[in-house]
């Protein structure tokens, strides 16, 4: 059977749509925030770094925003929730950090954590009254090595390390997503939820704060190993505009899922525990204090 070719010529015409795509002035973000934008649609760059933010829109056709959003701050997650006026189309939970050292989010939480989920799961709960089409979340490949302990969410125990923190954060982010997914059909809305991963894309992510010579190795790599950042975009985009099932996973279709075109993907055994991520939406809402905004159909 022939794979799917599909690219960013091929997304539908996006007037009229509203979508928001947290960390969006660089990598990955960027891509999608660009493509959504020449699609047509308002595309709304919610970025922690205003002025990075501001020159990275103004690198984009169409019509952009941009908003100050800190997803390691459960403040400005309000703030940002708070100013938000009128429906949205696609949420991307895009933004993230990775492989830093064991820090803490102003609330306390593990950052890794606290930023890639906690930040997300407050964000989309508070948005949700607003949204119409689709949450998309961008996991990663490192899930399949992540393990969730609901009870030592800082390692206290099992002592820390960047690549396990970073693992258990984009594994947090595929439960949440099938949690998610169960709620809404519960509620009976037309929402969906899905997740993307982006394969192997340049960017900066995993590099601020670290070795010199690592960074420099990376960006050498990415120069002649990764894929573009649209290139890297595709999977969600693909998940945000095309016809899939909720709770849906897409990354590329290439060898080790590391390039390629959008393709439905498989996930670890743990990532697909609807029992697990129910407790983890649980906890969630315990230390973020928001929970699901609609309520279940009977």
């Amino acid at each position: 059977m022939a794979k799917n070719r599909w690219t960013a010529d091929d997304l539908p015409d996006l007037t009229g749509r509203t979508v928001v795509v947290t960390g969006a002035a660089s990598g990955v973000g960027r891509g999608t925030a660009t493509a959504f934008a020449a699609a047509g649609a308002r595309t709304v760059l919610a970025v922690r770094d205003v002025a990075a933010g501001e020159r990275a829109a103004a690198a984009m056709s169409g019509t952009t925003e941009v908003r100050e959003l800190d997803l390691a701050d459960l403040a400005s997650v309000r703030s940002f929730a708070e100013g938000w006026h009128g429906e949205l189309d696609v949420l991307v939970n895009n933004a993230g950090v990775a492989m830093t050292p064991h820090r803490h989010t102003a609330d306390g939480f593990e950052l890794q954590f606290g930023t890639n989920h906690l930040g997300h799961f407050a964000l989309t709960n508070l948005l949700l009254p607003s949204i119409t089409g689709r949450v998309v979340t961008v996991a990663s490949g490192a899930h399949k090595a992540g393990v969730l302990d609901l009870d030592d969410l800082d390692f206290a125990r099992s002592g820390y390390t960047a690549v396990k923190a970073y693992g258990r954060s984009k594994l947090s982010n595929l439960l949440f997503t099938l949690e998610l997914e169960r709620r809404l059909r519960e509620a009976g809305t037309s929402v969906r939820a899905l997740s993307a991963h982006p394969g192997y894309t340049a960017s900066n992510l995993g590099t601020k704060g670290r070795n010199k010579h690592l960074v420099k190795l990376v960006h050498v790599a990415g120069r002649y190993l990764a894929q573009t950042e649209l290139q890297g975009a595709l999977p969600t985009l693909y998940a945000a505009t095309q016809d899939l099932p909720g709770a849906s996973y897409v990354g590329p279709d290439g060898r080790f899922e590391m390039h390629g075109h959008p393709a439905l993907v498989g996930r670890s055994a743990a990532a697909s525990d609807p029992v697990l991520a129910r407790r983890l939406w649980e906890t969630s809402e315990r230390l973020t204090g928001v929970s699901f905004p609609l309520t279940a159909q009977p």
